[in-house]
């Protein structure tokens, strides 16, 4: 096939594929919803009854895409096509142990591959190439119209079957702003605790689906009411509550931690942020406490998260850098607070940008995103402070160059000038130098850091 096809010819050549090897071919599931819902869609689900493996490769052939990939076990291949993701899977029966959530496959009719389908918005089938009607046997059209999450099957069983539809039923939830249907949304309460036998990395990629939709809020609400969050995620649970001393009440962080989440979504897709953004506070909890005169008090909340989130990550099996990145921002999503004030001088300025580095305009993002007070008064004075760190931060990286900081002079030539070999003392020289640019006493400039370095070598050698 030389020409390329649009997604419909696409379809349709598919469909003629089927009738040449007189094999019925459907389109089922996510395909059909999203079509429905007028939702841009890149991936195709094709249920083959016959051999899908066998049809892949037909049709990889004749695409000219290359070899399919297969995944024998289950009976199914997928291929890309213009970056399209293109699924084959031969229609079938599922049959689940108590201990594990990979099912034994067997052949099946249509019927029994929609039964098996984990939502019955996704449970829809239509033959390709056929006038006739959407295949609905458990009321998809009906739960799509009236905006419902709900199981195919009996949900206990459904969920039985594979816990991990718990967390889809949520996703689906917050992503098209559909309800979970009682049954379905008590079967999840009733039987949270089977999510314990879904791998972490299973579940970590369903967190950051919620996280990357439009709205996360809506997703973690789900998750925290239902009592998953509890066990996924428990240092995000124990974020809620507040609590009443004398009169004095402080911010429920779970809902101002999620307000920062969607403040962040409204700026930037990037995933790292928006993580960060929800355990950017996880540390108020154990280092909360009342003082009669002040109120509440967080102190350290910032320090103690950053070590907190490495945990987190390890056990969720995320990438380490994730876990730096987070970490980082974590600990100095205070600093801009205390750099508001009108006294506060260029070389703290310095220090802040240097410390930052390459995370400084996304540590200003999750700050500015951190103002969430229901007290308009007091959100314009923080926006207000924020906005003077801003001018600030920009003064003084345009008088110092500070985006291309760094010691204007290296190891290398310290050990030349000072006849030494590696070792602490030429990482004492340098750092004397870095900070006598922070603290202003001489410019960022190679000239002026070589006579420094003349100047203070004899005292450290």
């Amino acid at each position: 096939m030389d020409k390329l096809l649009n997604k419909e010819e696409l379809i349709d050549f598919i469909g003629k594929i089927g009738e040449e090897e007189k094999t019925d071919i459907y389109l089922v599931g996510g395909y059909i919803r999203d079509e429905i819902l007028g939702i841009e869609t890149y991936d195709i689900d094709f249920m083959v009854v016959g051999d899908a493996i066998s049809f892949a490769k037909t049709v990889a052939e004749r695409l000219k895409t290359g070899e399919p990939l297969v995944f024998k076990a289950f009976g199914t291949a997928g291929i890309w096509y213009k970056g399209l993701k293109i699924e084959f899977v031969g229609a079938r029966k599922e049959v689940y142990k108590l201990s594990s959530r990979k099912p034994r496959v067997s052949e099946g009719t249509i019927s029994d591959d929609l039964e098996r389908r984990d939502f019955t918005i996704n449970a829809l089938a239509k033959k390709v190439n056929s006038k006739n009607e959407i295949i609905d046997l458990f009321g998809g059209l009906e739960d799509i119209n009236k905006k419902i999450i709900r199981t195919p099957l009996e949900p206990e069983i459904s969920f039985s079957d594979d816990p991990l539809r718990m967390l889809r039923a949520i996703i689906f939830a917050a992503q098209f702003g559909f309800k979970i249907e009682k049954s379905t949304y008590n079967a999840i309460k009733k039987m949270k605790e089977r999510i314990n036998i879904v791998s972490i990395e299973r579940i970590s990629n369903e967190l950051i689906r919620i996280l990357s939709l439009k709205k996360p809020s809506f997703g973690f609400k789900l998750l925290r009411r239902s009592g998953l969050l509890k066990i996924i995620l428990p240092e995000v649970d124990n974020l809620t509550g507040v609590e009443n001393q004398n009169g004095y009440l402080h911010k429920e962080v779970f809902l101002h931690t999620l307000k920062v989440v969607d403040n962040i979504a409204e700026k930037s897709d990037d995933l790292n942020l928006r993580f960060t953004a929800l355990l950017h506070d996880i540390a108020k909890p154990p280092t909360k406490k009342f003082y009669p005169e002040t109120g509440w008090t967080f102190y350290g909340h910032d320090e103690l998260g950053g070590k907190m989130i490495r945990g987190i990550v390890k056990r969720l099996r995320l990438p380490s850098s994730l876990g730096e990145y987070a970490q980082k921002l974590t600990r100095m999503h205070l600093r801009p607070i205390s750099l508001s004030e009108p006294n506060v001088t260029d070389s703290a300025i310095r220090r802040f940008i240097v410390e930052a580095g390459g995370y400084l305009d996304d540590l200003m993002t999750l700050c500015r995103a951190d103002i969430t007070s229901g007290n308009p008064q007091r959100v314009v004075v923080h926006l207000e402070n924020f906005n003077r760190v801003i001018r600030r931060i920009e003064e003084v990286k345009e008088k110092d160059k500070l985006s291309e900081f760094k010691s204007p002079v290296n190891g290398h030539e310290i050990m030349q000038v000072c006849s030494i070999k590696p070792g602490e003392k030429v990482g004492i020289l340098k750092k004397m130098i870095e900070d006598a640019i922070l603290d202003g006493v001489i410019p960022n400039d190679h000239d002026e850091a070589y006579q420094y370095l003349l100047k203070i070598k004899d005292k450290v050698l």
